[in-house]
């Protein structure tokens, strides 16, 4: 078993013990979002640092459902 330590700018994301070590560019899906491993780092006999690169999320327009003069009570 390896822990697996998954990294994003910097930031940990999650922590795993896995018997499958991840390669670069492999599709990975962490707490919902999709990405591509960047690069993997050993650092000790079982540890083990991934970078991620998640996908760009996609921001929906806000607009107002409600007509402009209507006031909610």
């Amino acid at each position: 078993m390896y822990a697996i330590h998954y990294f994003e700018n910097k930031v940990e994301l999650l922590n795993i013990a896995s018997r499958i070590i991840p390669a670069v560019d492999d599709s990975v899906s962490i707490k919902g979002r999709n990405g591509k491993v960047k690069s993997v780092e050993k650092m000790g006999e079982t540890k083990y640092f991934v970078v991620v690169e998640f996908e760009k999320k996609v921001e929906k327009s806000k607009t107002n459902l409600w007509r402009i003069g209507m006031k909610r009570k």
